[in-house]
């Protein structure tokens, strides 16, 4: 579950993070509102104004800005509320801007006058192919870690957790001392790092990065910006963090699809798929592809596979008027092909005329009956019993 920026930095905030003072907004009136607040508090004259979507890249899009005054909160704030923005991560669709964080400046001097500010990387992830939990960082932050990785790899540092011990200090000593770091800077970075590791595995974090990292003049540490995934499931002992979600932000099908526990993935093809088992998915799009489509989803109704879930699995491809084709491809092992041939017969019979082709591969428990089923129905279904065959039938229907 993908969290908003905001909402991201009150998480790290609860386990001690330190993040710039800001206050979210939906219109421009309270983002002004939000802006003389923190002006009150911490005394700043300018702020940054942040669009909050689900996607990286906002700077460069124009969702970013930095107002030097409270009327600049203001002409921002209506520039950005109500925006499509498109970043590398939107597409060309771009997304809709609801909501802005205002927040406070952390470009300010220190006690000479001096600005002396500092940009670093930081991730924290699990490396699946250890099985660790593993610290990225580098001294190049405030843009894309993949160019950095490419252009000047010996930027990048990796510093893997042991299982069941935690964080070490000497770790996270070692992690201030490659960015450079010295005096009070250090110190305050140890502390970061250390909240930070705490916050990733206490909150069921997925992903956490934070880019950049931020030392202000008067050298604290800072994370100024956040991308933060929560584990979806872990979201049953994470009460709070989950209530955060944002469906605007999500794909509508996607969503629905979630409601009847179906695993949903939109793509840009011209074959809708529904199968049972990730891997049979796969499979099923190869197919698609060597037959000259092009998969439209990856849909897997699971082993549970019965009626009602395959009507939902319909309706949610159907609503893409992109797809000329369903291949519905059923292997009955835990789930009985006849159930799932009902669930076919069913969904026609609720969702009305049907104009696309719709083949229908079942291989495994009573599929026999399954086909029988099908074929009795009087419907415009193509049955196959082969991979091959509904192949064929692609070919020769789209």
């Amino acid at each position: 579950m993908n969290l908003h920026e905001y909402q991201g930095k009150y998480i790290l905030s609860k386990y001690g993070v330190p993040v710039p003072l800001g206050i979210i907004a939906d219109t421009p009136a309270a983002a002004l509102q939000a802006a003389r607040q923190i002006k009150k508090e911490v005394g700043v004259d300018s702020f940054a104004v942040k669009a909050q979507i689900h996607a990286g890249g906002r700077g460069k899009g124009g969702g970013v800005k930095i107002a030097k005054s409270l009327n600049e909160v203001e002409v921002f704030a209506k520039q950005i509320l109500g925006m499509t923005l498109v970043t590398h991560q939107t597409g060309p669709v771009g997304k809709e801007v609801h909501k802005i964080l205002v927040e406070q400046s952390i470009y300010y001097p220190n006690e000479n006058g001096e600005i002396d500010v500092a940009e670093y990387y930081m991730s924290v992830l699990l490396n699946r192919a250890t099985g660790k939990n593993v610290i990225m960082y580098s001294p190049e932050g405030g843009m894309d870690i993949e160019k950095v990785a490419a252009e000047t790899p010996h930027l990048i540092f990796n510093e893997e957790v042991e299982p069941g011990h935690g964080l070490m200090g000497y770790q996270a000593r070692k992690i201030a001392f490659n960015l450079g770091l010295s005096g009070l800077a250090f110190k305050n970075m140890v502390k970061f790092v250390s909240a930070l590791y705490t916050t990733y595995v206490e909150s069921d974090a997925a992903m956490l990065e934070i880019n950049p990292v931020f030392k202000t003049s008067d050298n604290l540490i800072l994370a100024a910006d956040c991308k933060f995934n929560l584990d979806d499931n872990s979201l049953y002992r994470q009460k709070e963090f989950a209530d955060m979600r944002d469906l605007s932000e999500e794909d509508p099908a996607e969503v629905e699809a979630g409601k009847f526990n179906l695993n949903f993935i939109k793509l840009d093809g011209n074959v809708g798929c529904m199968v049972n088992g990730a891997g049979l998915a796969m499979a099923t799009m190869d197919i698609i592809k060597l037959s000259g489509g092009e998969p439209a989803n990856f849909l897997d109704v699971g082993g549970t596979a019965n009626a009602e879930t395959v009507e939902a699995g319909f309706r949610i491809i159907l609503k893409e008027p992109s797809v000329k084709a369903i291949l519905l491809n059923i292997f009955g092992g835990i789930v009985r092909c006849d159930r799932v041939a009902q669930g076919v017969v069913d969904a026609y019979t609720k969702i009305g005329d049907i104009k696309i082709p719709v083949i229908v591969r079942l291989q495994g428990t009573n599929a026999i009956e399954g086909k029988q089923l099908i074929d009795d129905s009087g419907l415009k279904v193509h049955s196959a019993i082969t991979l091959q065959e509904a192949a064929d039938l692609v070919k020769e229907l789209v």
